[in-house]
This record gives C-alpha cells, structure tokens and sequence, in this order.
C-alpha cells in the first residue's frame, strides 16, 4: 500500500484526489487546516491545523508522521486573489507567493527525511504561472507565484534525481471550484483524475516537466 500525503484536501481538487487515491488502495494523508465534513467523510487519515507557510505546524506534522514514509506527496494547497493594474493590493501578492510558491518548498523541505527512496513529488500549479502561454496579463499575485512554483519544481526535480525521487507541476486545467467560483471548464473530480494519471506516470526520465492535467507538457 503506498502512503500518499495531500495538502489543501478540505475541499475542491484535494478533496477529490483524496477520495480517488483512496479507492486506489492508497493510504491517504489529508493534510489541512479545518477539515470539512466531505473530508472527515471519506474515511482517511485526516492532518488537521497544519497551515503550509508555518514552520512549527510543518514540525508538528514531521513529528506526526516520523516512522513512516511517504511515497507520494501532493503539494496542492493554494490561494487564488485577484489583481489588476491600477488595484494591485501588494499585501495580498505577498501572500500569494507565501501559500503558492514557497509553501510548497516549505513542506518538502521538511519532509525529506520521511519520503521514499523513489518518492514522486506533484506541485499543483496553474498554466497561469506559464510566461510563454501568458496572452491575457493581469491576475498578477497569482500569476507571479505560480510561476514561482514551476521554477520551485524543476530545481527540485534537478536536486533530488540522485535520490531517486522524480519531481512535475501539474496544471489541473480551469476547473469549477470554489476558488474559481465555480467557473471553468471541468468538474474537479475529472481535474484529479488527470493529475493523478500525470503522478503514476512521473519517472526519472520524465521528471522535472510542466504537464496538463490531461497529459500535454506545458510552455515555461
């Protein structure tokens, strides 16, 4: 049975790939800060008060699982606040890079010494932090991070292939979350089914690409 371990899970794209993984025989860690009664539903091993940008919750939740090893982890937690030229609120930025691009970093970080010797690692970022595909501008704390997230990413795919441990950012596509208001073009459930057909093909030869959802490697 592989141990995966999912941020972000309360609700949305987390909450459905913990329910998938789970009918896939995975033991899933649900990793969050309030679980929601859908996640407390699904009957997996729910994390709770764990927020990503804190260094003592990440400790608490080394501590927690410390025995054990993980051999996914699906960095998915992120935040999503709209600015536009002329209104950018720099605070709200600022935030953006914290949860979307360094939290990330932050929890891999401090949970290299419990991943597997052949552990594969997903960043759920957004083709919106792709500069090559950017033709509409604006969104700019979210744009900012989440390519600050690709590059997050490749580094580490390029700093951890000796150890075995491959490495991707995913895009799920546009999908009818919360976070969109539930505008987009697909359900999440068709969201994590993409991204976790993208993390059972993630090698060491593929490592370190930005791939859709739905299989197509991304624009830097």
């Amino acid at each position: 049975m592989y141990n995966t371990l999912i941020t972000g899970t309360n609700r949305g794209i987390g909450l459905e790939m913990c329910r998938q993984l789970k009918a896939k025989g995975h033991h899933v860690m649900a990793v969050c800060r309030t679980p929601s009664q859908e996640l407390l539903a699904l009957d997996v091993e729910v994390i709770e008060d764990i927020d990503v940008t804190d260094d003592n919750d990440l400790q608490r939740l080394l501590k927690y699982i410390e025995g054990r090893e993980i051999d996914y982890l699906i960095n998915n937690a992120g935040i999503l606040e709209r600015n536009e030229l002329g209104h950018i609120d720099f605070n709200s930025v600022q935030q953006q890079f914290v949860v979307n691009a360094m939290g990330p970093l932050r929890v891999t970080e401090k949970l290299l010494s419990v991943l597997a010797d052949d552990a594969k690692i997903g960043i759920v970022t957004s083709r919106m932090g792709s500069i090559g595909d950017n033709d509409s501008g604006s969104s700019y704390g979210y744009r900012m991070s989440k390519a600050a997230a690709n590059m997050a990413a490749k580094s580490l795919a390029v700093d951890l292939k000796d150890k075995g441990i491959a490495v991707a950012a995913l895009h799920p596509g546009y999908v009818k979350t919360d976070m969109t208001g539930h505008q987009g073009y697909v359900e999440a459930d068709q969201a994590a089914a993409g991204l976790i057909e993208r993390m059972m093909q993630l090698n060491l030869d593929n490592t370190g690409h930005f791939w859709h959802a739905e299989g197509e490697i991304l624009p830097w």
